[in-house]
């Protein structure tokens, strides 16, 4: 089993709609049993792939007051399976701070069942969710929007994290219109692209992956061969 993180210091920059679609390219693409755990509080991903209902269980997975079994649900996607987020998960870093439990977060996922890839939807922020999340992962994938702040962050992440786990910086909501964009990606040719393509918003709003909505646009063939490239990594 693999565990693959989308993470980001910056809010903003894609990374549920990153993690969304690597989870479906893994389990449609390559028919890989898949969770996605979402562990933003926001739920972003939760609300794409889940039924809508409200929830206020996250956070007890973590101190073990509930099997994670009961909380996985299915997907309308044959091989993925999401365990979503709530807004219980705000107080996350304060528990992990309190358990006192460095590789909790490690532990948790190799209880989770039979999964070839999990893959977590990390809240933003230097934080102790981070910390765990870098102690489980196998790959860490960051989103970077060519901009100068994003830039600075992913280069605090390498600092942070670059020596403890592997990680895939990934040019992500490139708009080759704009001169600023096509340097950054022309600074790092070898980084992954994702563009900002109307597609990944209308199949959002659809709470579809770009991949089952529109196979044919270029953001689902890019979000494919990212997902190639991460598969690769893993391997």
């Amino acid at each position: 089993m693999a565990t693959i993180a989308i993470y980001s210091l910056k809010g903003g920059v894609g990374k549920s709609t990153l993690a969304v679609n690597l989870a479906w390219c893994a389990a449609t693409l390559s028919a890989r049993r898949t969770l996605l755990w979402d562990l933003d509080p926001q739920a972003a991903s939760s609300w794409v792939l889940g039924d809508g209902a409200a929830h206020d269980r996250a956070q007890a997975l973590f101190s073990r007051d509930v099997d994670p079994e009961r909380l996985i649900a299915r997907t309308r996607f044959d091989r993925l399976e999401l365990l979503p987020a709530d807004a219980s998960l705000r107080d996350l870093n304060h528990l992990f701070r309190e358990l006192d439990k460095k590789k909790r977060l490690r532990k948790l996922i190799a209880d989770l069942g039979d999964h070839d890839h999990v893959i977590l939807d990390c809240p933003p922020g230097l934080t102790e969710t981070a910390d765990q999340v870098a102690r489980a992962a196998d790959l860490i994938v960051v989103p970077v929007v060519p901009s100068a702040f994003s830039q600075r962050a992913y280069a605090t992440i390498e600092r942070q994290f670059g020596g403890q786990v592997a990680i895939l910086p990934v040019h992500n909501l490139v708009d080759r219109r704009r001169a600023l964009h096509v340097a950054a990606v022309g600074q790092h040719a070898d980084w992954p692209a994702i563009p900002a393509a109307s597609a990944i918003e209308a199949a959002t709003a659809k709470r579809l992956p770009v991949g089952a909505a529109a196979p044919n646009n270029i953001a689902a063939k890019a979000l494919a061969q990212l997902w190639r490239i991460v598969e690769q990594r893993c391997a």
